[in-house]
């Protein structure tokens, strides 16, 4: 079975690296679809890396652990670009000067 690691540091700092540039320029292009790319991959990855460990058999069991390292990784991944999401797709309602689907997040955007 294969098992995308990206517990793994080296992995992981490719991705970190990659997810902020994509944040970088969906913030100065004003386009939150580039953001919400890697939110999608991450949300599909999350998803593989539950079935994985949701039928991983018994003599698979040292791998549990990275498995579920793997899934907290995905949920800050996640956490990350859900709210780059938002504060793009903030940033695009603005410079349109349209008014958003949705402004509970009001409070937190006039914070910074």
């Amino acid at each position: 079975m294969f098992i995308f690691d990206i517990s793994n540091w080296i992995t992981l700092l490719l991705m970190l690296m990659i997810t902020l540039l994509l944040i970088f320029l969906s913030q100065q292009l004003k386009k939150s679809f580039i953001v919400a790319l890697p939110l999608f991959f991450y949300l599909i990855l999350i998803v593989v890396h539950i079935v994985q460990f949701l039928s991983l058999s018994q003599e698979f069991t040292e791998i549990r652990g990275m498995l579920m390292r793997c899934v907290a990784v995905d949920f800050i991944f996640i956490a990350i670009t859900l709210f780059a999401y938002l504060w793009v797709d903030d940033v695009e309602v603005k410079k349109r000067g349209k008014q958003g689907v949705d402004n509970s997040l009001e409070w937190m955007w006039k914070e910074f």
